[in-house]
């Protein structure tokens, strides 16, 4: 989900605009929260390292002393890195991916899955450099400036954020999860028409069928423009009645608070 940092460089924008871009944020968790498929901003789609066999604290232990022989053995540090991505150890993944990201500062891999695993943890600022790094080093990669669309987005950097996910686009067309971050880049910066537009050319696609987060999303904008019996008949494709009614109480009450803006920054 973006943070709300990244709506704070924005408080110079007429009251219009901001409303509407920190309610997206935090109208769009409680629509993601109470359904069963994630709905939420801005997904981004994972890049595994080679193994994708759970591992256990003894065979990761076991790879551990494998990798601290040898840090730079790329192969030996993957395993590693995955195996604490199995067992949950985040932070502990992110410090020897940064190894393996400075002692192999030309592989392509290792800069993405390293950026996506800062953007992961919060850390977009510095995610936004690995990541530009790794579009760099292999610019046919879709996923990558995806990602960096979506760092670039956290930052509040919407038109770096744009060139990404068009980019994105230029590799793998109609690809949903890019057109679903490009349409929510839209909204986070306020501009819900465009937002709008952008979801409705995902949701038209026939592969949209199966994917109720760009419903949502879709519901979610249109329901900030105060079209709430369109934004219901829409969420309602997805959820039951009592969420859709829930949803829109929620989505009224939001856009009926005059300091819903400066609520949120002190909250």
């Amino acid at each position: 989900v973006f943070g709300a940092e990244s709506m704070q460089s924005k408080a110079s924008r007429p009251n219009i605009r901001r409303p509407a871009a920190i309610l997206v944020m935090v109208a769009a968790a409680a629509l993601a929260g109470c359904q069963q498929k994630s709905a939420g901003l801005g997904s981004i789609d994972s890049m595994t390292t080679a193994s994708t066999v759970p591992a256990n604290y003894e065979q990761t232990t076991e790879l551990a002393k494998k990798w601290q022989s040898d840090t730079k053995n790329l192969k030996k540090g993957m395993a590693y890195a995955n195996a604490l991505d199995s067992i949950g150890q985040t932070q502990k993944q992110l410090e020897v991916l940064s190894v393996l990201y400075k002692s192999h500062p030309d592989n392509p891999q290792v800069a993405a899955l390293y950026g996506k695993k800062l953007l992961a943890s919060g850390r977009s600022n510095e995610a936004v450099v690995v990541l530009e790094t790794a579009t760099m080093l292999n610019n046919k990669d879709w996923r990558s400036y995806s990602a960096l669309g979506s760092a670039y987005d956290q930052q509040g950097i919407y038109d770096k954020a744009r060139t990404a996910y068009q980019q994105a686009l230029t590799i793998e067309p109609d690809n949903l999860t890019v057109l679903n971050n490009l349409g929510m880049s839209y909204a986070l910066q306020g501009d819900l028409k465009e937002a709008e537009k952008t979801l409705r050319m995902a949701d038209a696609l026939p592969k949209a069928a199966s994917e109720p987060r760009i419903r949502q999303n879709l519901a979610l904008v249109v329901g900030l423009q105060g079209r709430f019996e369109e934004a219901s008949a829409i969420a309602s494709k997805d959820l039951p009645p009592q969420q859709v009614e829930a949803n829109m109480a929620y989505l009224k009450t939001m856009l009926s608070q005059p300091n819903t803006w400066q609520q949120l920054q002190e909250g």
